[in-house]
């Protein structure tokens, strides 16, 4: 039987985009009133990222952050179940899109923006390269079917789940598919380390400068950008100093680089997430019950 919400959403699509980023702005609002406890983990993560904000500030920004979350998350009607003429009039791939045709073992260092499945899509509509990256399977096997399906839906996109274990990925990375990965996520504290995020210690996995050591491989980072036409997905010139002396060293430079980009866009980072949840020996929780 088909998700009754995924049924919802193909119908969406057909929406001019005007109107279904509006529909996901009420649907945002909605969101940031109803739902406390996530609207909490926004404002926690604002308060110890932006400590200088006010506390108006924060809200302003906390519902923007719902906001933008809703319409991304509309967008894969048509992003997954459009036209091709509707991801071309509404994606623009900018930058240095010459780094990814290299041919050499590459990394895409893609974060959490709210646009991250947008790139990952206009990557492998427009490029011939064959791509990989790691997926987190959802818990509604509906959802997950069609999930995969969109993440799949162009080009030549391979998606690994996290239980087939690094080997595979390396060896598909030194075979020359690119590894879009995300990496900017609290996973626990078993695989990860802490360094610096915004000055606070924040768990944190150190796959990119694994993968880029494992794999021999350049890291290329990759931002999307929601925008009133769409989205841009900018391509930035691979990394000449990365990895570094040491994983850990790397890992904070990672996360330091980052926060410039969410600078940029503060509304548009994935703060619905407990990036705070683990915490060194010792120190409490940050995120309130």
């Amino acid at each position: 039987m088909r998700h009754p919400g995924l049924a919802l959403l193909g119908m969406l699509r057909h929406l001019p985009l005007p109107w279904l980023r509006a529909l996901g702005a009420l649907l945002g609002h909605l969101l940031y009133l109803v739902v406390g406890a996530r609207r909490r983990v926004v404002l926690t993560n604002l308060r110890l990222c932006f400590p200088l904000w006010s506390q108006a500030e924060r809200a302003r920004v906390a519902q923007q952050v719902f906001v933008h979350f809703a319409q991304a998350w509309l967008d894969r009607s048509w992003l997954w179940q459009g036209t091709e003429a509707q991801l071309r009039q509404r994606v623009r791939l900018v930058g240095d899109v010459p780094a990814l045709q290299s041919g050499l073992p590459t990394v895409v260092f893609a974060p959490h923006f709210v646009g991250l499945d947008v790139g990952w899509t206009a990557l492998t509509h427009a490029l011939p390269q064959r791509f990989t990256t790691i997926y987190t399977q959802q818990s509604n096997p509906a959802v997950d079917a069609w999930v995969a399906q969109g993440r799949q839906r162009y080009g030549q996109g391979r998606l690994f789940r996290r239980q087939d274990g690094v080997k595979a990925i390396v060896n598909a990375l030194r075979q020359g598919e690119i590894l879009y990965l995300l990496p900017d996520m609290n996973f626990g504290t078993e695989e990860s380390i802490f360094v610096p995020f915004y000055g606070v210690s924040a768990a944190t996995v150190p796959s990119l400068s694994r993968f880029a050591r494992l794999g021999r491989a350049q890291v290329v980072p990759v931002v999307t950008r929601m925008t009133a036409e769409g989205y841009e997905v900018e391509v930035m010139s691979a990394w000449s100093d990365f990895p570094g002396d040491s994983i850990e060293a790397d890992t904070a430079e990672m996360n330091r680089r980052l926060q410039a980009w969410i600078d940029r866009m503060p509304a548009q980072y994935f703060w619905v997430h407990q990036r705070f949840k683990s915490r060194p020996p010792g120190e409490p929780s940050v995120y309130a019950d």
